[in-house]
């Protein structure tokens, strides 16, 4: 059931590890890499809440989520297959939105399908196990053009475009992602929507929210988002910016014609239920706010920031910068390594500690990790760096979902994990937007200093665990 995970992670952790290198290669500049990146999140804002909508209603001879993510794996294949003959660095762009759309259709109902098929006291382990598998995967995607280069794959391309090392393994992740979403889809079975309800753990489904009282809300995120676009013409603040402003008012009259109209339909169901949230993803909703931005800040300056401080080069073209991204690619498969391990062990911390205390424990690891990156100068020890974030890693793809997932109506496993992602895509958003404005105005465009931040903002996401409710006791 988990392995597709394998594939997917296969596939993402390509993608963290080289699209910030292939986009400077093909000449952008590192200040505009916030912006290129914001393809990932919007996707993922957009895409999930709709694909886990329909799934919840989809039942037929292939099932209610396999569908789903056959079918994005297929997508996602095709653009990594694309991705590293990208002619220009638009077309590299666009084929980042189809490679994370795709992702995202799959991701979603991996995530619901394992809500669907275990009871409440295996939801930890099930969720664990997701976590090994995505760092397994991430290990070897992450290692492989480093890999390629030991092998005699040529790390350099004699043209100045994207190296051999990076080109060949794409072409392995598309094959990998395929072929492992593709067990998962023949070998797993699906209970039908009879048999969930049937479940004596099965939490009972509730109308969305009436969203007639959205109004106020809305009024007061489109003046926000107003205030934002005043402040950047003030303030001569970045062009990425404009993505805040900009999402605070759709949002706010997206909401305010809601709370006018009568209408019933996909949108207004999905608002709803975003509207009458269960309190105890309200709660993680700011754990995942921390968590993810620092994540964000790590996969989008990893590479700028150790091949500036650590390898003293930002030219793209020369073997000390290619020498010091591949060296990226295996520190994040040493976090994911670190991860799969942790997986085995976050089980056992659950039992000990419970969830919350595992899960603050764990992030106050990451964070001290991300934080090393400001002070270490020798590239080697920053393995010891990522025995912390790979605990964190493990941890954030992990318990915050058991946390939540004992909440949930059965009938709406989907949407609300489609939801969830919500948390973690405006975190994703908020990143793209100001880090590079911060970095500008505050650290003199040194791009080691966005994992510094990372590390702070993970020591605040533990802060914010603590005032999540411990979840309801388990139910036979």
């Amino acid at each position: 059931m988990c392995f597709g995970f394998l594939g997917l992670q296969f596939g993402l952790a390509l993608q963290n590890a080289n699209v910030s290198r292939i986009f400077q290669t093909l000449g952008a500049d590192v200040n505009d890499i916030p912006a290129l990146w914001i393809a990932a999140p919007l996707t993922g804002l957009i895409v999930q809440p709709i694909v886990g909508h329909y799934s919840d209603r989809t039942w037929n001879r292939f099932g209610r989520r396999r569908p789903y993510f056959l079918l994005g794996a297929v997508f996602a294949s095709l653009a990594l297959l694309g991705m590293p003959n990208s002619p220009s660095l638009w077309m590299a762009v666009g084929l980042l939105w189809i490679l994370d759309a795709s992702i995202n259709v799959s991701m979603e109902p991996f995530r619901a399908l394992v809500g669907d098929q275990l009871p409440t006291r295996q939801g930890p382990a099930g969720f664990a196990m997701q976590s090994f598998f995505i760092g397994v995967g991430a290990v070897v995607a992450s290692l492989s053009p480093w890999c390629l280069a030991k092998l005699g794959v040529a790390n350099v391309a004699t043209n100045g475009g994207i190296p051999d090392t990076v080109r060949y393994a794409f072409y392995l992740g598309g094959a990998v992602l395929l072929g492992a979403v593709l067990w998962t889809t023949l070998t797993t079975r699906e209970y039908t929507p009879v048999q969930l309800r049937s479940f004596a753990d099965a939490v009972p489904e509730r109308p969305p929210a009436d969203v007639s009282r959205a109004a106020r809300p809305g009024v007061w995120l489109m003046l926000a988002g107003t205030a934002v676009l005043v402040a950047i013409g003030h303030f001569a603040l970045e062009k990425e910016v404009y993505l805040l402003a900009g999402g605070l008012i759709a949002f706010g009259v997206l909401l305010t014609w809601l709370s006018r109209t009568t209408s019933r339909g996909m949108l207004r169901e999905i608002v709803g239920d975003l509207y009458g949230m269960p309190d105890a993803m309200r709660r993680l909703a700011g754990v995942q706010l921390f968590s993810w931005f620092a994540l964000f800040a790590m996969w989008i300056y990893a590479t700028a920031g150790v091949t500036q401080t650590m390898y003293g080069t930002s030219d793209t073209s020369s073997a000390l910068y290619n020498e010091g991204a591949n060296w990226v690619g295996v520190l994040f498969a040493a976090y994911n390594g670190f991860g799969a391990l942790a997986a085995a062990v976050i089980p056992f911390m659950v039992r000990r500690w419970g969830l919350r205390t595992s899960h603050v424990v764990n992030l106050c690891l990451g964070g001290a990790g991300l934080l090393s990156f400001v002070y270490i100068r020798d590239p080697r020890w920053l393995l010891a760096s990522m025995v912390g974030v790979g605990f964190a890693w493990a941890s954030i793809l992990s318990l915050p979902y058991a946390m939540l997932s004992d909440h949930l109506p059965t009938a709406k496993m989907g949407v609300y994990m489609g939801i969830f992602n919500v948390s973690i895509v405006v975190p994703q958003v908020l990143a793209a937007s100001m880090l590079g404005m911060l970095l500008r105005l505050c650290f003199h465009n040194r791009p080691i200093w966005a994992l510094g931040l990372g590390g702070i903002s993970l020591l605040m996401a533990a802060v914010c665990t603590l005032y999540v409710r411990k979840p309801q006791a388990t139910r036979k």
